[in-house]
């Protein structure tokens, strides 16, 4: 396992990778899952609550994510009553979804304040559909299919909007899409000094 470096926006290359369409994932075997051990890793670290594989420049429809959202140990349960959470009282609960795929979405829209680690520190306001129908392949090579909804779905849309090229930022309007790569640009130039 290992933290590997995250693409961003600023960068040309990056940016080019991640405007690439991902490849579907042939079979779940042991290379799979050591990518999804290095992403889990690498997101942990960042710290994130999803990535997708082409994020660290593996063009592989593999994504990861963890919501803190398991199962509470009873001696957490009156904490994790909160909604959010806070960094302690949240609960691993890492999930990981090969070839993912929405096969149904409601009408219904959710609108939400997402980020994401390959554009830093910018967060806006996506619409995206409220519930959907997913399918993928789990960490074993199994076939699931289930109804998601709230950051779950909307987490889930945003990783694999990325696997097909797409960044949050283009549901945005031009001028924001635009405010977005010069707010990363100058942050990055920041860090760089620093």
């Amino acid at each position: 396992m290992a933290i590997r470096r995250i693409l961003t926006i600023d960068n040309t290359a990056d940016l080019a990778i991640l405007k690439q369409v991902s490849k579907p994932v042939a079979v779940v075997d042991d290379a799979v899952r050591a990518l999804m051990d290095d992403m889990l890793d690498t997101m942990y670290d960042a710290p994130g609550i999803g990535l997708a594989a082409v994020q660290i420049g593996e063009l592989q429809r593999v994504v990861v994510m963890d919501l803190g959202d398991g199962p509470a140990p009873e001696a957490a349960e009156a904490a994790a009553e909160d909604e959010e959470g806070s960094e302690e009282t949240r609960v691993p609960n890492p999930r990981f979804f090969v070839n993912p795929e929405v096969i149904w979405a409601s009408d219904e829209t959710f609108c939400y304040e997402e980020g994401c680690l390959s554009i830093p520190e910018y967060f806006d306001q996506v619409e995206r559909p409220a519930r959907v129908r997913v399918a993928y392949l789990d960490r074993t090579g199994a076939r699931i299919e289930g109804e998601i909804e709230g950051l779950y779905a909307v987490c889930f849309q945003h990783e694999l909007d990325h696997l097909n090229g797409v960044l949050f930022i283009d549901h945005l309007s031009r001028l924001r899409r635009d405010r977005a790569m010069s707010k990363v640009k100058k942050t990055m130039r920041l860090r760089e000094d620093a």
